[in-house]
């Protein structure tokens, strides 16, 4: 049968303890507690799916316009010039001079080789991606409605929503596409007991973020450094 508890200290925790291999008792470290939760999958998630925003990228298209356009008509002008019996610009004479006598494995051939592939597989990048990481997509409740939300704002609502559990001294949160990473500074309270608390917490404030893919979630809560 079981003692009757005082009803004052029935929620308090007790420290918990293993067995050591010698006998012994040896009592858990409390000075951090952390958990990792990952997301959950597609089949779990609430609400319709949106894929990503994808950037304009103006800067890199303009920029390639221009060099194009630039080095398109230059040769065209002097192709013209050629077929109207004008001899060819020296810049054309010269270019292709200098690759009729260079070999393959020239130091200038290999620099302006990798060069170009590295510009090339930029591009690449660039076109095959979405770009705007820090914008995470919402929910699309309507077909005709996309939404989005900046990745600092969620973070800002999260350690909002952090700071009211109590014993929380200080809370720093990192919000990625695939994972909010929370870390907290506990006074008081039980660390186990504070972190049930910004699990549930920051659980329900990321499910009310309406995001189409709801990140996994880290929890870490440890005490204050000790001073001096």
């Amino acid at each position: 049968m079981s003692e009757p508890q005082d009803p004052e200290n029935s929620t308090r925790r007790l420290p918990t303890v293993e067995p050591a291999p010698s006998g012994g008792v040896i009592e858990m470290d409390r000075s951090a507690s952390g958990s990792t939760y990952e997301a959950a999958d597609a089949a779990q998630r609430k609400g319709g799916r949106a894929g990503r925003f994808w950037s304009g990228r103006r800067v890199p298209a303009a920029l390639v316009a221009l060099i194009v356009l630039g080095g398109s008509g230059l040769l065209l002008y002097d192709i013209a010039a050629v077929r109207a019996d004008h001899p060819a610009m020296q810049w054309r004479r010269t270019v292709a001079d200098d690759l009729a006598s260079r070999h393959l494995d020239d130091v200038w051939v290999l620099a302006g080789s990798a060069l170009a592939a590295a510009l090339g597989l930029w591009l690449l990048v660039l076109a095959l991606t979405p770009g705007l990481r820090k914008l995470l997509p919402m929910r699309r409740e309507h077909p005709e409605v996309r939404a989005g939300l900046d990745r600092n704002a969620a973070a800002l609502v999260l350690r909002d929503r952090a700071v009211e559990v109590a014993g929380v001294q200080a809370v720093r949160v990192r919000m990625k596409r695939r994972k909010a990473s929370v870390r907290a500074v506990s006074h008081f309270r039980e660390l186990d007991d504070v972190r049930a608390d910004l699990e549930t917490i920051v659980s329900t404030a990321i499910s009310e973020l309406g995001l189409a893919r709801p990140p996994g979630l880290s929890v870490h809560v440890h005490r204050p450094a000790k001073k001096g």
